[in-house]
């Protein structure tokens, strides 16, 4: 089922519920609440809001500082912007000083259909997985941001937060806390193990039940988490099934696919199909579900690659 409002703003109503159990919890953005729905917080808490402008290298930096004054900062800002014109600032602020800094990403991956590859983003992950000290979340539908602002807030250490513009397709419970570093396995299966974050989950489980209709029982595992990647789960699937592919709304160069790809290399080779963005950058569309079609991310993709990679074994 498809969430009744987007995931930007069950992350705005979540963070300014969270302000008021954690009085520590301070908001910048870099003048786009009215996009990233930060404004919920900042009318509930003027005092712990900051616009700091179309400014994101400094909106960093004055996070950093606001952090080591112990307060938890949550910076805000399209994730195009924030993974890089700001990569300067994160890498050495925030990663290498290890401050407690919780970098949020929205309208990542091809959510911001309308604004073309300015603003799409489907690099943010490769850049921030590589930056030491780092987490990356990546959630998958809006019950899932409810339950993570509380864990991230509550966890030491940089987080980058990865957020859609968009609507999403509903596929955990309403109550169900997440756990950094801990893949969940959302359905199990013996003949092919498909692996999503994100957007791709509730298509990816879609999948499954297409597949199933065809005699192919497909093991989904959502590694929310791409960093630190869980490396137990994935070998899991792999020695289960194997054959695995892997489902992301990002390009296939650094993300889930290759986070998925060098740890069964390292640990448990099995045949391997990444579904996701081609080396090429998106386009403007009418929609954000058309656009996923249209860049290689549909539920036919993923059948296909699961078709596909059965027949490597």
């Amino acid at each position: 089922m498809m969430s009744d409002i987007p995931q930007r703003e069950a992350y705005g109503h979540a963070l300014a519920a969270y302000g008021e159990v954690n009085p520590k919890v301070v908001v910048l953005d870099a003048d786009t609440s009215s996009s990233t729905l930060t404004h919920f917080f900042g009318s509930k808490f003027p005092d712990r809001f900051y616009n700091v402008g179309i400014a994101e290298p400094c909106m960093v930096d004055f996070g950093v500082g606001l952090s080591l004054g112990g307060f938890v900062p949550f910076v805000n800002a399209f994730a195009a912007f924030l993974s890089l014109r700001a990569v300067e600032q994160v890498r050495t602020c925030v990663a290498y000083a290890e401050t407690n800094v919780k970098l949020v990403g929205h309208y990542a991956g091809v959510s911001d259909y309308k604004d073309g590859p300015t603003h799409n983003c489907v690099v943010d992950l490769a850049v921030m997985r590589s930056l030491p000290n780092m987490t990356v979340i990546v959630p998958a539908d809006n019950h899932q941001i409810v339950q993570w602002i509380p864990v991230i807030a509550e966890y030491e250490g940089p987080v980058y937060f990865r957020m859609s513009r968009d609507k999403s397709l509903l596929v955990h419970p309403v109550d169900v806390k997440p756990v950094i570093g801990k893949a969940v396995t959302l359905r199990e299966g013996s003949d092919v193990a498909l692996i999503a974050n994100g957007a791709m989950l509730g298509r990816t489980l879609l999948a499954a039940d297409r597949l199933a209709q065809m005699g192919i029982q497909s093991r989904v595992v959502e590694v929310h988490t791409l960093k630190p990647l869980d490396v137990d789960a994935i070998c899991e699937a792999a020695a289960l099934t194997g054959a695995i592919v892997t489902a992301e709304e990002h390009t296939i160069i650094g993300g889930l696919g290759s986070a998925v790809a060098e740890a069964i290399a390292e640990h448990y080779p099995v045949p391997l199909q990444r579904v996701g963005i081609m080396d090429r950058f998106p386009v403007t569309a009418k929609d954000a579900e058309l656009l996923m079609d249209y860049m290689g991310l549909s539920v036919d993709d993923i059948v296909k690659a699961a078709t596909e990679v059965i027949q490597r074994k």
